[in-house]
Protein backbone atom coordinates (compact mmCIF):
# COMPACT_ATOMS: atom_id res chain seq x y z
CA UNK A 1 0.00 0.00 0.00
CA UNK A 2 1.15 3.24 -1.00
CA UNK A 3 1.68 6.31 1.35
CA UNK A 4 3.00 9.84 2.07
CA UNK A 5 5.97 9.99 4.19
CA UNK A 6 7.76 12.69 5.78
CA UNK A 7 11.43 12.10 5.82
CA UNK A 8 15.35 14.21 5.55
CA UNK A 9 17.28 14.40 2.61
CA UNK A 10 20.34 12.70 3.05
CA UNK A 11 24.03 12.66 1.92
CA UNK A 12 23.61 9.49 -0.77
CA UNK A 13 21.18 8.10 1.63
CA UNK A 14 21.66 4.34 3.29
CA UNK A 15 19.35 2.30 1.35
CA UNK A 16 17.15 2.10 4.55
CA UNK A 17 15.83 5.50 3.87
CA UNK A 18 15.29 4.71 0.20
CA UNK A 19 13.58 1.76 0.67
CA UNK A 20 11.01 3.95 2.56
CA UNK A 21 11.08 6.43 -0.51
CA UNK A 22 10.78 3.27 -3.00
CA UNK A 23 8.01 2.33 -1.34
CA UNK A 24 5.44 6.16 -0.69
CA UNK A 25 4.20 7.80 -3.65
CA UNK A 26 4.41 10.88 -2.26
CA UNK A 27 7.09 12.20 -0.05
CA UNK A 28 7.96 15.27 2.00
CA UNK A 29 10.86 16.55 2.57
CA UNK A 30 11.97 17.97 5.83
CA UNK A 31 14.09 21.24 5.56
CA UNK A 32 12.41 23.17 8.49
CA UNK A 33 14.20 21.51 11.54
CA UNK A 34 17.40 22.22 13.67
CA UNK A 35 20.49 20.56 12.30
CA UNK A 36 21.89 17.77 14.25
CA UNK A 37 25.67 16.36 14.34
CA UNK A 38 26.32 12.78 13.13
CA UNK A 39 23.73 11.46 11.35
CA UNK A 40 23.08 10.92 7.44
CA UNK A 41 22.28 14.20 6.63
CA UNK A 42 26.51 15.14 6.21
CA UNK A 43 27.76 11.09 6.01
CA UNK A 44 27.52 8.22 4.18
CA UNK A 45 28.68 4.80 4.24
CA UNK A 46 29.99 3.12 1.19
CA UNK A 47 32.08 -0.71 1.06
CA UNK A 48 35.29 -0.69 0.66
CA UNK A 49 38.81 -2.73 0.59
CA UNK A 50 38.88 -1.92 4.32
CA UNK A 51 35.85 -2.55 4.85
CA UNK A 52 32.88 0.09 5.75
CA UNK A 53 34.30 3.69 4.70
CA UNK A 54 32.71 6.76 6.11
CA UNK A 55 32.40 9.97 3.63
CA UNK A 56 31.43 12.69 6.22
CA UNK A 57 31.24 16.65 4.45
CA UNK A 58 32.86 18.87 7.38
CA UNK A 59 30.66 21.26 8.20
CA UNK A 60 31.52 24.90 9.10
CA UNK A 61 29.14 25.04 12.18
CA UNK A 62 28.03 28.63 13.52
CA UNK A 63 30.29 30.84 15.25
CA UNK A 64 27.50 31.43 17.69
CA UNK A 65 25.74 29.25 20.49
CA UNK A 66 22.57 29.29 18.83
CA UNK A 67 21.03 26.11 16.91
CA UNK A 68 21.51 26.18 13.45
CA UNK A 69 18.98 25.37 10.62
CA UNK A 70 19.57 23.07 8.60
CA UNK A 71 18.71 24.67 5.41
CA UNK A 72 21.43 27.36 6.68
CA UNK A 73 24.18 24.98 7.11
CA UNK A 74 27.10 24.77 4.64
CA UNK A 75 29.97 22.58 4.57
CA UNK A 76 33.90 23.68 4.94
CA UNK A 77 35.04 23.94 2.03
CA UNK A 78 38.47 24.44 2.86
CA UNK A 79 39.51 20.96 2.85
CA UNK A 80 38.57 18.95 -0.55
CA UNK A 81 35.84 16.85 0.35
CA UNK A 82 34.31 16.50 -3.22
CA UNK A 83 37.06 15.55 -4.72
CA UNK A 84 38.47 12.99 -2.30
CA UNK A 85 34.52 11.42 -1.71
CA UNK A 86 34.85 11.30 -5.49
CA UNK A 87 38.11 9.56 -5.47
CA UNK A 88 36.58 7.31 -2.25
CA UNK A 89 34.06 6.20 -4.91
CA UNK A 90 35.42 5.51 -7.59
CA UNK A 91 38.20 3.59 -6.52
CA UNK A 92 35.53 1.26 -4.58
CA UNK A 93 33.48 0.53 -7.03
CA UNK A 94 35.19 0.83 -10.67
CA UNK A 95 35.14 -2.91 -10.58
CA UNK A 96 31.34 -3.04 -10.02
CA UNK A 97 28.95 -3.86 -12.40
CA UNK A 98 27.09 -0.82 -13.35
CA UNK A 99 29.67 1.95 -11.58
CA UNK A 100 30.55 3.04 -15.82
CA UNK A 101 26.71 2.85 -16.47
CA UNK A 102 26.23 5.59 -14.15
CA UNK A 103 29.75 7.10 -13.61
CA UNK A 104 28.50 10.48 -15.85
CA UNK A 105 25.67 11.03 -14.48
CA UNK A 106 26.91 11.23 -10.69
CA UNK A 107 30.48 12.79 -11.23
CA UNK A 108 28.84 16.56 -12.23
CA UNK A 109 27.64 16.50 -8.19
CA UNK A 110 31.38 16.66 -7.25
CA UNK A 111 32.72 18.97 -9.52
CA UNK A 112 31.45 22.71 -8.37
CA UNK A 113 31.65 23.87 -4.69
CA UNK A 114 28.51 23.03 -2.45
CA UNK A 115 27.23 26.44 -0.77
CA UNK A 116 24.29 24.54 0.95
CA UNK A 117 23.87 21.11 2.65
CA UNK A 118 20.25 20.63 2.37
CA UNK A 119 19.99 21.94 -1.35
CA UNK A 120 22.67 19.43 -2.37
CA UNK A 121 21.27 16.37 -0.35
CA UNK A 122 17.62 17.71 -2.10
CA UNK A 123 19.76 17.49 -5.74
CA UNK A 124 21.21 14.28 -4.71
CA UNK A 125 17.80 12.87 -3.55
CA UNK A 126 16.23 13.82 -7.20
CA UNK A 127 19.39 12.80 -9.07
CA UNK A 128 19.04 9.04 -7.30
CA UNK A 129 15.57 8.68 -7.67
CA UNK A 130 16.01 9.64 -11.79
CA UNK A 131 18.53 7.06 -12.40
CA UNK A 132 16.18 4.50 -10.63
CA UNK A 133 13.29 5.60 -12.38
CA UNK A 134 10.86 5.83 -9.22
CA UNK A 135 8.27 7.99 -9.91
CA UNK A 136 6.68 9.99 -7.35
CA UNK A 137 5.62 13.13 -6.04
CA UNK A 138 8.12 14.85 -3.89
CA UNK A 139 7.96 17.99 -1.58
CA UNK A 140 9.49 20.19 1.01
CA UNK A 141 7.93 21.34 4.39
CA UNK A 142 6.70 24.42 5.41
CA UNK A 143 6.84 24.37 9.24
CA UNK A 144 8.35 21.87 11.59
CA UNK A 145 5.69 19.94 13.26
CA UNK A 146 7.15 17.47 15.93
CA UNK A 147 3.68 15.63 15.45
CA UNK A 148 2.75 14.54 12.28
CA UNK A 149 -0.39 12.78 10.14
CA UNK A 150 2.23 11.60 7.70
CA UNK A 151 3.81 8.72 8.05
CA UNK A 152 7.01 10.01 9.43
CA UNK A 153 10.03 8.26 8.57
CA UNK A 154 12.24 11.27 10.38
CA UNK A 155 14.08 8.91 12.50
CA UNK A 156 15.87 7.02 9.46
CA UNK A 157 18.68 9.93 9.53
CA UNK A 158 20.04 8.93 12.76
CA UNK A 159 23.16 6.89 11.83
CA UNK A 160 23.71 5.80 15.95
CA UNK A 161 22.15 2.56 17.25
CA UNK A 162 20.75 1.59 14.16
CA UNK A 163 18.29 -1.67 14.13
CA UNK A 164 19.40 -4.77 11.65
CA UNK A 165 17.21 -4.68 8.72
CA UNK A 166 17.39 -7.89 7.59
CA UNK A 167 17.44 -6.86 4.08
CA UNK A 168 18.07 -9.30 1.16
CA UNK A 169 21.82 -9.82 0.60
CA UNK A 170 22.87 -8.91 -3.36
CA UNK A 171 26.53 -9.45 -4.64
CA UNK A 172 29.04 -6.49 -3.05
CA UNK A 173 32.44 -6.04 -4.34
CA UNK A 174 34.16 -6.91 -1.35
CA UNK A 175 31.95 -8.89 0.50
CA UNK A 176 34.57 -12.04 -0.38
CA UNK A 177 36.75 -10.27 2.08
CA UNK A 178 34.08 -8.80 4.64
CA UNK A 179 30.85 -10.58 4.34
CA UNK A 180 27.84 -8.62 3.13
CA UNK A 181 27.83 -5.05 4.65
CA UNK A 182 24.00 -3.88 5.81
CA UNK A 183 22.19 -0.68 5.13
CA UNK A 184 25.55 1.22 3.00
CA UNK A 185 24.66 4.03 0.86
CA UNK A 186 22.28 3.86 -2.33
CA UNK A 187 25.77 4.33 -4.32
CA UNK A 188 26.70 0.70 -3.33
CA UNK A 189 23.03 -0.70 -4.65
CA UNK A 190 23.14 1.05 -7.49
CA UNK A 191 26.50 0.27 -8.56
CA UNK A 192 25.92 -3.48 -8.19
CA UNK A 193 22.08 -3.85 -8.74
CA UNK A 194 21.90 -1.25 -11.36
CA UNK A 195 18.28 -1.43 -13.20
CA UNK A 196 17.24 -3.44 -10.59
CA UNK A 197 17.80 -1.13 -7.82
CA UNK A 198 14.08 0.15 -8.25
CA UNK A 199 12.71 -3.20 -7.68
CA UNK A 200 15.45 -4.69 -5.15
CA UNK A 201 14.06 -1.30 -2.44
CA UNK A 202 10.39 -2.09 -3.37
CA UNK A 203 10.44 -5.42 -2.14
CA UNK A 204 12.33 -4.72 1.24
CA UNK A 205 10.45 -4.31 4.33
CA UNK A 206 11.39 -1.49 7.40
CA UNK A 207 11.22 -2.71 10.93
CA UNK A 208 9.99 0.22 12.72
Amino acid sequence: MKQHILIYPSYFPPIATMVAIAKADKITLEIQDNYQKQTYRNRTYIAHSNGKLLLNIPIEHSKNALRQKTKEVGPDNNFPWLSEHWKSIQVAYRTSPYFEYYEDDLEPLFKKPILNLQDFNIKIVDTIAELIGLEAVFLTSSVFEKQTQLKDMRHLVNCKKEPKYNFDTYHQVFEANHGHIENLSILDLLFNEGPNTLHYLQNQTLEN
